[in-house]
């Protein structure tokens, strides 16, 4: 199977190792027999693949890590328990011991609140540069103990696009991977491993879900970065978990797995350590929602454009931020990048104060206040107060978020009855 379309449907799934069930079943269990002392010393030490406890991996989850990684050209993947667990375990793992990251200043807030904030706490800093798009600010940022490159395919609540080749093309001069977090556009929508990412991480809850009930996260490898080179020792330390001891043979994460290095410490020492593991519910929940992914983001992407046009033209919005729109400054880099769309999600300024801010948003009817992106229900939130309120004003006022800005996420309702919301909403906090 070749195509995106029927790869979200079955790829990663062998219906006769599974009773032939046509669904993926929930394998509800906290532990798999190992058969015998011998294969079990085996799966302990990743000499070979399988299941033996579901902190460290799981058929139910295993489906969904091998659907993903295919969907967006990576070679393996480890699914986690949410997005923030997916990036977190991604930058901690390049940058493990001590070390500096390289990131834009408009991600979004919890990512900027952890490099900001909290990483720091663990000998791990950030540099955050005001243009991921320009090569000279990125490359000057550049030290000996630059770890990772890491930004967002489109920005959170921007949409602003990032320049991912050149980009890759600069990390790995410097012998750096390049960390792309893909939440908002989706592998439907965009690839980064193509343009030369090395390592791919989403927020499984959003638009890969697409209904709002599942947390999840994914990390996923290309497994074509050289992990050796010198700026990285965390993966060729030798590691007793993966050594043989009674044969004297030291291993390390490097010398086990080569250019995979990178996925199976993910697996190996943060997700079986730190425990945030996806459940097997969960897991299926976000199968199912693959499933319809395609077509979803078409009728999505079709009705964000729609509303970004109406709400370009009100009288009471100042700025619109949707990169998909036809007049759009980078509209250059969304043609080579993203021939189907940018996303679902697109945010705006409005004119007046807090309190008109606050009776839009109190007045929808269609429109959900909740802090999410990629439901099939359309979402409305103030993303100052909201999902970047943990971030530094300083940090906010870099990245141009405003009190005066609205993020939305469009669903699978009609257009026309969600700028009729809209519409009514801003007479309600202008004329009500």
């Amino acid at each position: 199977m070749t195509t995106f379309d029927t790869n979200a449907v079955h790829y990663g799934y062998d219906r006769a190792a599974n009773a032939n069930a046509a669904s993926v079943p929930i394998y509800s269990t906290a532990a798999f027999d190992m058969e015998s002392a011998a294969r079990g010393d085996r799966l302990a030490g990743g000499e070979e693949l399988g299941f033996s406890y579901s902190r460290v991996a799981n058929p139910t989850i295993d489906a969904l890590e091998k659907r993903l990684a295919a969907l967006e050209g990576g070679q393996a993947a480890v699914a986690v328990s949410s997005g923030m667990a997916a990036v977190s375990f991604a930058l901690l793992a390049a940058a493990e011991g001590g070390g500096r990251i390289i990131a834009p200043i408009d991600i979004y807030g919890a990512s900027v609140d952890a490099l900001a904030t909290f990483f720091p706490q663990f000998g791990i800093h950030t540099d955050f540069v005001d243009d991921i798009n320009d090569p000279d600010e990125v490359a000057s940022a550049i030290r000996p103990e630059t770890r990772a490159i890491f930004a967002e395919s489109v920005a959170n609540p921007s949409t602003r696009v990032t320049d991912v080749q050149p980009l890759a093309d600069l990390a790995h001069r410097h012998g750096l991977p390049l960390i792309i977090d893909n939440t908002v556009p989706t592998p439907y929508l965009f690839r980064p491993i193509e343009f030369g990412a090395d390592i791919v991480v989403h927020s499984t809850t959003k638009g890969i879900c697409g209904h709002g009930n599942a947390l999840g996260g994914v990390v996923i490898d290309a497994g074509r970065f050289d992990w050796t080179a010198g700026r990285h020792p965390q993966f060729t330390r030798i590691e007793q978990v993966i050594s043989d001891e009674r044969r004297g043979i030291p291993r390390s994460f490097a010398s086990l797995f080569g250019n995979l290095a990178f996925i199976r410490r993910i697996r190996t020492k943060y997700v079986r350590t730190f425990g945030a593991v996806l459940s097997p519910f969960n897991a299926y929940q976000q199968l199912i929602g693959l499933e319809t992914l395609p077509v979803r983001l078409d009728r999505e992407v079709a009705s964000t454009l729609n509303i970004a046009q109406w709400l370009n033209g009100h009288p009471h919005v100042e700025e619109v931020h949707y990169t998909g729109l036809p007049d759009d400054a980078q509209r250059a880099l969304v043609d080579r990048y993203y021939p189907k769309g940018v996303g679902t999600i697109l945010s705006f300024r409005i004119d007046g104060d807090r309190e008109n801010l606050y009776r839009l948003i109190d007045s929808t009817k269609v429109f959900t206040y909740l802090p999410n992106i990629g439901d099939a229900k359309s979402l409305i939130v103030d993303p100052a107060r909201i999902t970047h309120r943990e971030v530094p004003g300083e940090y906010r006022r870099r990245a141009g978020i405003t009190d005066s800005d609205i993020r939305l996420s469009i669903g699978l309702e009609d257009p026309a009855d969600l700028i009729a919301d809209l519409d009514q909403a801003f007479r309600a906090a202008y004329h009500g």
